[in-house]
């Protein structure tokens, strides 16, 4: 009874999207702003994108809390740094706004992560408002209401929302996708000023793109089947704008591929081999031997590049001469071609990681807390808890997804295409495009660096699964899965203004 009256009162205080954001905002901040705070801890990737931004680790049992424990509070240089960046990415200029915040309203010689928290819960909140006032405008109040809680269910899951206290860059990831799929649906749905959503749909797609060297290919999936948006107006100007804006979209991705340092560049290529290639070859001197590669480097199967007692040093000239030198993504990936049964095995091994949001190796607690280490919280937790336990782990399930999806959208999008309605044929591109990301994230990972954390490289999948996987639950929901009545009866207006 209780319910039901809240439910009626619903309606006339808060809009489907505004219900999803307000229970974003209270799950989230109770989970990461209450003791015992809930963040991730270092898996020793921090100092990639601490130290060229201004900060240090100032605890003297830092080194010790390595994957165990999440750390909160470090060192603010006050005079010098002269540490240059490591690696480009987006993420650096959020870190500094949260400096800035951090130095405004607490102290300029510590830093306390939690600004940086805030600061993104406050993009995640607006994100997550706008992503489901694309799922559910012009939808029914009770179909609305069901998917906005569906929505605070997953994107409310701390697996997703802990990487708010932590230097990784999943938190960009995260929000700037969301960011991304929102305002291209909104742009579908024809809701709010298409140059505003198209700006909105650039800038997160750029800040994705460069949010870490992985992501390379993300700029050049958008740019190619963003071809859509050109023609979703007719005036020239804004055809031109956006046609001008993939193009950079295009360079963004080469750029972002090409600025990767040569440190980094040499760990992937050391554990595409180590941890890709040899780890379920038969013959792993044969295998070596067919890179043109001498097989006494057989020895570092399985080997990762961070090992403290390696059989040869991972930095040598020799290595880099001998071994680095003799292959690349091109090579590795025709071998996979030619070789589909390991292929097919290394794939299998990314589903089984692929459906796992928060990797099982990293704690959620302070030392302080008192907990054991490396424990993770099970505070709303419920969906990363079921997704991990419940998903099926085979890659054939992947494709399965897949073709489900494009099949139940492919119907609507043939009909928009015969009378050449670009903004109606929308959708389906848009999903293609997060499915292409998402698949990009579990080949490039398994390509450029083997198994060596991968479900932590795959999180983009992870992330696309479920925003297509809302979005169609939400159109079956909404009983319009294969009907674009709203968008149609827009498109009847004239928009070449």
């Amino acid at each position: 009874m209780m319910f039901s009256s809240v439910m009626r009162m619903l309606p006339r205080y808060l809009s489907p999207a505004a219900f999803a954001a307000a229970g974003v905002l209270l799950i989230t901040a109770a989970a990461l702003f209450l003791q015992p705070y809930i963040g991730m801890a270092d898996n020793g990737d921090f100092f990639r994108i601490l130290y060229s931004n201004g900060l240090y680790f100032n605890d003297p049992n830092y080194n010790s809390q390595y994957l165990g424990f999440f750390v909160k509070n470090y060192g603010i240089f006050q005079y010098y740094n002269e540490n240059g960046a490591t690696l480009f990415s987006s993420q650096s200029l959020f870190i500094k706004v949260a400096i800035l915040l951090n130095q405004i309203f607490h102290d300029s010689q510590n830093f306390d992560i939690r600004y940086q928290a805030w600061m993104y819960l406050i993009l995640y909140v607006v994100a997550v408002y706008l992503l489901v006032e694309a799922f559910t405008w012009k939808m029914s109040k009770k179909a609305g209401y069901l998917v906005a809680a569906i929505a605070i269910f997953i994107l409310g899951d701390t697996g997703y929302t802990a990487y708010f206290n932590s230097f990784y860059s999943e938190s960009i990831v995260l929000i700037m996708t969301v960011f991304m799929f929102a305002s291209g649906l909104l742009l579908y749905r024809k809701r709010y000023n298409d140059y505003v959503m198209l700006s909105l749909f650039i800038v997160s797609a750029i800040a994705l793109t460069t949010s870490k060297q992985q992501n390379a290919p993300v700029g050049i999936i958008i740019a190619v089947l963003g071809f859509f948006l050109i023609y979703i107006r007719k005036k020239r100007t804004y055809r031109i704008v956006t046609f001008l804006s993939l193009i950079i979209m295009l360079g963004v991705g080469v750029g972002t591929y090409v600025l990767i340092p040569k440190e980094f560049v040499n760990i992937n290529k050391y554990h595409a081999m180590t941890r890709g290639v040899l780890l379920d070859s038969t013959n792993p001197e044969k295998t070596l031997e067919s890179f043109g590669i001498d097989k006494q480097y057989a020895m570092l199967n399985g080997s990762l590049y961070y090992d403290p007692y390696a059989s040869v040093d991972v930095d040598s000239e020799l290595l880099e001469k001998s071994f680095y030198s003799k292959y690349g993504f091109g090579s590795i990936f025709t071998y996979y071609a030619a070789h589909p049964d390991q292929a097919g095995k290394m794939l299998n091994q990314a589903a089984r990681d692929g459906f796992t949001i928060r990797p099982k190796a990293m704690g959620n607690y302070e030392q302080s807390s008192g907990k054991p280490f490396g424990a993770q919280t099970v505070f709303f937790s419920g969906y990363s808890l079921l997704k991990d336990a419940l998903s099926p782990k085979t890659f054939g399930f992947i494709i399965l997804w897949m073709l489900i999806v494009v099949g139940l959208y492919m119907p609507s999008f043939v009909s928009a295409m015969r009378t050449w309605r670009w903004r109606v044929a929308l959708r389906l591109p848009l999903i293609l495009m997060m499915i292409l990301m998402g698949l990009s994230g579990i080949f490039v990972s398994i390509i450029g660096a083997g198994d060596a954390d991968l479900s932590k490289h795959e999180f983009l999948f992870t992330l696309t699964f479920d925003l297509v996987s809302l979005l169609t639950v939400g159109d079956l929901l909404g009983k319009r899965l294969w009907s674009n009545e709203a968008v149609e009866a827009d498109e009847q207006v004239k928009d070449d203004r």
